[in-house]
């Protein structure tokens, strides 16, 4: 009998995300012959029994394939609501598409809750990393990582060029609410001078003293701040939180991280140092998917319909040594988020380039 196959994508979007349908029904038509069903924005669809017959060609614009390089997903996504509040529906919905099995392309959150319903409803699912904060682990790799890199170290290029024309200290807040993988990947391949990550603590004395010295040694009258969004207070305000007489809310910055770093290094400068915050936001998310992901999309996705041949299911795929592996998903949502290691290689080798990043 011929096999139906649900296929999703949940939480934030990201680059490469269609690379990977692409390679889904692909491998599935060709080398399987089975039915896939797209299953729009996620969860909801399962919910409201909404599914969307996906082949070969269906996308072809006389005869070009643009999957390969849209950015977003065909599917649509969420990454909001309350999802485990409509569980029998849901896992109802799986049985009224008459799935034999789910691939579900999603980051540590959503994958975490797709995991929980495929337990309670006794899903065969497997499951696809992606997500811009490379943050799940056991991979190396997640889906939508590369691209996002690339497009900060673009805007990091573009930045540069301003300031030193002004003579500026340029803030870039990039995302990654928990872990600092994102601006630390992009501010050592931008050519950044500061890198301020959630896993590691800083001084703003300490951030203007290495200005200081690139100025004064180096002669250099610009710098350029990377901070992920997720970046802690400096240890002078984590020290002093009980100060009341601050101009800079010290508890919790109510501006963003960027503008809270820049309102403090001008504090303690007198404004003698002109800064400019550039918030990068979701223009991360999108874009055309780099080769890289292009290339991880496709692999995984291959290996997705694999793993649903041979009957491996509650498997995320995984990127390790070069090869990708199946890795239980419990085990992956359980270990994640991942963080950046303080004392590991690449952030010894930002400061091995002379990279400020904190203690």
């Amino acid at each position: 009998m011929r096999k139906r196959i649900g296929i999703l994508t949940s939480g934030g979007d990201c680059p490469g995300l269609n690379c990977v349908i692409r390679a889904v029904v692909s491998h599935a038509t060709l080398t399987y012959d089975w039915e896939i069903l797209g299953i729009p924005y996620a969860t909801q669809g399962l919910l409201e029994r909404q599914a969307i017959a996906l082949n070969l060609h269906g996308w072809d614009l006389r005869g070009i394939d643009p999957l390969l390089n849209m950015g977003g997903t065909i599917l649509g996504t969420i990454n909001k609501g309350d999802t485990l509040t409509h569980v029998d529906d849901i896992l109802a919905g799986y049985k009224a598409l008459a799935l034999d099995a789910l691939i579900a392309i999603g980051g540590d959150g959503s994958l975490g809750i797709i995991n929980q319903l495929a337990n309670q409803g006794n899903w065969n699912l497997v499951a696809i990393p992606k997500t811009i904060d490379n943050d799940v682990a056991m991979t190396e790799r997640a889906i939508g990582f590369d691209t996002a890199v690339n497009t900060i170290v673009d805007a990091l290029n573009r930045l540069t060029f301003t300031a030193a024309s002004h003579d500026r200290v340029m803030i870039v807040e990039v995302m990654g609410r928990t872990a600092g993988h994102l601006a630390l990947h992009a501010g050592i391949a931008g050519g950044a001078d500061v890198i301020l990550i959630p896993e590691v603590n800083y001084t703003i004395k300490g951030l203007c003293q290495h200005i200081a010295e690139l100025r004064d040694r180096w002669k250099r009258k610009f710098a350029i701040v990377v901070v992920a969004e997720g970046a802690k207070l400096c240890m002078e305000d984590m020290c002093n939180t009980t100060d009341t007489t601050s101009p800079i809310p010290i508890s919790s910055p109510k501006c963003g991280i960027g503008q809270y770093v820049a309102e403090r290094i001008a504090l303690l400068n007198d404004d003698i140092i002109d800064t400019r915050v550039s918030v990068l936001g979701h223009i991360q998310r999108g874009g055309i998917p780099s080769a890289l992901d292009r290339l991880t999309a496709t692999v995984f996705g291959k290996a997705a319909v694999d793993l649903v041949a041979q009957g491996q299911f509650g498997k995320m795929l995984a990127w390790q040594y070069g090869e990708v592996v199946p890795v239980p998903i419990s085990e992956a949502v359980a270990q994640s988020p991942l963080h950046v290691d303080p004392q590991g290689y690449l952030v010894q080798s930002a400061r091995s380039l002379g990279i400020y990043v904190g203690e």
